[in-house]
This record gives C-alpha cells, sequence and structure tokens, in this order.
C-alpha cells in the first residue's frame, strides 16, 4: 500500500504540473520520498516482504522520482527551449531507469554501506526542492543540477547509504525537506498545498520519532 500511494503520488503530481500548479506537484512528489522512505522497512517489520514488493518499488519509483520530476522541470523552465528542452528533460527518466535497473540486478546490495551512484529517490526529491523554491534560485542552477544529477546517477560514485543512523533512508534530506514546508506555512501560502500533506507530516515524524527511539533502545541493549 505504501508503494502503490508512492506511484500514485507520481501520477498525481505529473497531472499538477500539467495544470499548472507547480509547488503541489513538487510537494507530492516530496510526499513519495516519505513513503518511499518507510515501504521496505515496513514490510521487513511486518515480515511482509517479497520479490513483488520489490519489484514494485522500482516501477513507482521511476515513476514520482524519474517521470515526475523531468515533467517539473519542462513545466517551470525547459518549456523555454521548445522541443529540445522537452527532449532534455526526457533524459532523467532515462538515467533514472538505468540506474535502478544496475541497481536491481547486483548480488551485493543488502551487504554494502554505500550505494553505487546517487539514488534516483535522492535526485528527484532534490529537483522537486529546487522547484518548490524555484522563485528564490536562479534557472542556472537548476539546469546544472540537473544536468549533474543525470550523471550522478549513472556513475561509479560510492554514496553512503547510512543504513546505521536509526533513521529511514534518505531521513536527512526529508527532514530538510520538513525544515522548508515549515518555513513555507510560516509565510502563509499553505493554503496552495494539497491537504495529503498534513497527514503524511504527521504520520512521517511519527515514524523518524519510532526509527530513533528503537534505534537508541537497541544500543542500550548492546
Amino acid at each position: 500500500m505504501f508503494t502503490l500511494g508512492n506511484l500514485y503520488c507520481g501520477f498525481l503530481s505529473i497531472g499538477f504540473a500539467a495544470d499548472g500548479q507547480y509547488k503541489n506537484a513538487a510537494i507530492l512528489i516530496l510526499i513519495g520520498m516519505m513513503l518511499d522512505s518507510m515501504d521496505g522497512r515496513l514490510a521487513r517489520m511486518l515480515k511482509a516482504d517479497s520479490s513483488l514488493g520489490k519489484e514494485l518499488d522500482s516501477l513507482a519509483d521511476i515513476v514520482t522520482f524519474g517521470v515526475a520530476p523531468s515533467f517539473l522541470v519542462y513545466y517551470t523552465y525547459f518549456y523555454q527551449f521548445d522541443i529540445l528542452g522537452f527532449a532534455v528533460a526526457g533524459l532523467f527518466p532515462l538515467f533514472g531507469a538505468y540506474r535502478l535497473a544496475r541497481f536491481n540486478i547486483s548480488t551485493d546490495k543488502t551487504s554494502l554501506n554505500y550505494f553505487i551512484g546517487v539514488p534516483i529517490t535522492a535526485a528527484g526529491g532534490i529537483l522537486a526542492l529546487l522547484t518548490l523554491f524555484g522563485d528564490r534560485i536562479p534557472n542556472i542552477i537548476t539546469t546544472v543540477v540537473f544536468t549533474a544529477l543525470c550523471f550522478l546517477m549513472v556513475s561509479r560514485i560510492r554514496i553512503p547509504s547510512f543504513k546505521e543512523i536509526p533513521l529511514p533512508k534518505y531521513g536527512t534530506i526529508v527532514t530538510i525537506f520538513l525544515g522548508c514546508l515549515l518555513y513555507v506555512i510560516y509565510r502563509g501560502t499553505y493554503g496552495q498545498f494539497p491537504y495529503l500533506i498534513y497527514i503524511a507530516t504527521p504520520l512521517y515524524i511519527a515514524y523518524l520519532a519510532y526509527r530513533f527511539v528503537k534505534g537508541k533502545s537497541k544500543k542500550n541493549e548492546e
């Protein structure tokens, strides 16, 4: 259910972007990011993990963190370059799909403390954050970051996975997002965001707190 929720957030994000509601679209990608960071661990906690769930997770990721961010970047900036901008925006999900496929076939991925290349979830989340605060960030920075993320996803650079930290994967990025969200709400623009954020954010904060307390208790037992 969490994985399918992630996929549905990606679908809704594309729809919001096409309708010109770019901040809604960005927020939905970040909600999908929350769900993605929770589904795997919850499945293991409930002993419900399966090969089907792992494959479904990859399919959801390519939509929510590959296709949706590329549409978002196209509609907010690359549209100025007509068909060229559309073609360039389409490169992001291609690189992301290759990165996911390479990760899925790696035999020793569970024993590593690092990722090979930037995970597509992190890359998509970064693009969503850039769009969310696009009015304060020069377009050239978005272009450079977009291009860099495409190549970093398929690179052989080792990215720490932070598995020993008692937070979900990408918890740091999402925590930064929560801080940004509080700032946006403080600025009085909260009415523009989908109501789902008011459900997802408290649930995710509770989940982070649970993981942190559980991690602390494990360390005390050791």
